[in-house]
C-alpha cells in the first residue's frame, strides 16, 4: 500500500499533520483494547463517527484534493483502513457478545448441593383477618353460616326488606343494575328474607359476603365486605340485640375502645340503632378522617320489622327477630389505625405485610 498522508483534526480544531496510518493504528488498538459492548462503542464513535470522528474526517477532506490521481490515490486509502476498522469492530463485538453470554450463562447455572434461599412468606389481608374474627365470634354465640348470592332480584334486595319501588331509601344505595329486575346486591339483608324461606324460625344466622354500591372515599368502597347477623326467636328484645351489640364490638375492638349507640332509621327494622366506636385515627379527638366529629360509624342494626317477617313467612305475632350489618373494611381500619381505607385494595405488598396486619 502507498504511504499516504492526511490532516487529521486536533482537539482545539486546527489540522495536524500526521500519517492517516497513524490514525488507523491506534483505532486498531483501542478496539482491541476495549472491554465491553459500551467501550467499544465509544471507539466506534471517536474514529467513525459522522460528525467528527477521526476517520470519517479523512473521508470528508478527499474532496478537496485538487489532483484527481492523488484524490482517488488517499480515498483508496481512507477506504481501505476504515474498512480495517469496521471489520475489527465487529470481530470484536463478536468476541465481547459471547463472553457476555458466558457469563450470563454461568449467573445462571443452578448448585443444587447449595442451601436453598428462604421462601417469601404471604401474609393474611387485614379483611381476611377480622372476616375469620367475626366468624369464629359469631360461631361462639351460636350462629350459623347462610350463603346468599352476590347477584340478586331487586324484589329481595329493596322490596322484601321494606324498600318498593319509590322509596326514598333506593336512592341512597347508589346500585349497579344489571338489568331491570337484577343488580348487584346493595347490602346482605336479602339474606334475611334466603335464610328465613329455607330454614325458617327460630334461627341465628350470619351472611358474610361482598356488596356493591357506587360510593369510594377514605371509608367507603365501590366494593365492600358485609357481615348480617340475624337472630329470630320467641319473646325477643332491644335488651337481647344491645348485649349481642357489646359482645361483638368489645370482642373485634377491644374493651377500652369508646361506643356510643345511637337512634337511626332503617326501613327493615323498628326501632333501629347505629353503634359509633371512637376514630382510631384521633382517638375521638376529630380528624379528617371522621369528619372532625370523633366518631366512626360501625355498623347499623335493630329489632326486625314485622313487614320483613311476614314477607320472609315468619309469623310476626309468634317471632321477634334483630338484625345487623357490619363492614368488615371498616373494623379492619379501625383494628389495624388505617387511616384511609382504600389502602386495603391498592395491592401494595409493603403494606399488606407489615408486621401489624
Amino acid at each position: 500500500m502507498n504511504e499516504v498522508h492526511a490532516a487529521e483534526p486536533s482537539e482545539n480544531g486546527q489540522a495536524d499533520a500526521e500519517d492517516i496510518h497513524q490514525v488507523a493504528r491506534r483505532a486498531l488498538a483501542a478496539v482491541a483494547a476495549a472491554e465491553s459492548s459500551a467501550g467499544l462503542e465509544e471507539v466506534r464513535n471517536r474514529y467513525l463517527g459522522r460528525g467528527d470522528g477521526l476517520l470519517s474526517v479523512h473521508r470528508k477532506r478527499i474532496g478537496q484534493i485538487p489532483d484527481a490521481e492523488a484524490r482517488r490515490a488517499v480515498g483508496n486509502t481512507v477506504n481501505e483502513l476504515v474498512g480495517r476498522v469496521e471489520a475489527m469492530l465487529a470481530e470484536r463485538q463478536g468476541q465481547l457478545d459471547a463472553e457476555e453470554e458466558h457469563l450470563r450463562r454461568q449467573g445462571e447455572k443452578i448448585d443444587v448441593t447449595w442451601p436453598p434461599p428462604p421462601l417469601a412468606r404471604g401474609t393474611l389481608h387485614p379483611v381476611t383477618i377480622v372476616l375469620d374474627r367475626m366468624r369464629k365470634i359469631f360461631a361462639d354465640l351460636g350462629y350459623e353460616e347462610f350463603e346468599s348470592p352476590e347477584i340478586e332480584y331487586d324484589d329481595l334486595n329493596f322490596t322484601m326488606v321494606n324498600m318498593p319501588p319509590g322509596h326514598p331509601a333506593r336512592a341512597t344505595q347508589a346500585t349497579f343494575f344489571i338489568d331491570s329486575s337484577r343488580l348487584l346486591r346493595t347490602h346482605t339483608s336479602p339474606g334475611q328474607i334466603r335464610a328465613l324461606r329455607a330454614r325458617g324460625a327460630p334461627l341465628r344466622v350470619i351472611v358474610p359476603g361482598k356488596a356493591y354500591r357506587r360510593d369510594l372515599d377514605s371509608t367507603h368502597f365501590p366494593m365492600f365486605h358485609q357481615v348480617e347477623g340475624l337472630c329470630v326467636a320467641e319473646g325477643l328484645s332491644l335488651a337481647d340485640l344491645k348485649g349481642t351489640l357489646e359482645v361483638l364490638v368489645r370482642s373485634l375492638l377491644g374493651p377500652d375502645r369508646a361506643l356510643r349507640l345511637r337512634p337511626h332509621h332503617f326501613p327493615f327494622t323498628e326501632p333501629s340503632l347505629e353503634v359509633d366506636a371512637s376514630c382510631m385515627v384521633c382517638s375521638g379527638q376529630g380528624c379528617k378522617t371522621c369528619r372532625f366529629s370523633g366518631w366512626i360509624e360501625l355498623l347499623g342494626s335493630g329489632m326486625v320489622h314485622p313487614a320483613v317477617l311476614e314477607n320472609a313467612g315468619v309469623d310476626s305475632t309468634l317471632y321477634r327477630g334483630f338484625a345487623l350489618g357490619i363492614g368488615v373494611e371498616r373494623i379492619a381500619q379501625l383494628s389495624f389505625g388505617i387511616d384511609d381505607g382504600r389502602a386495603l385494595y391498592e395491592n401494595d405488598l409493603r403494606f399488606l405485610a407489615q408486621g401489624a396486619l
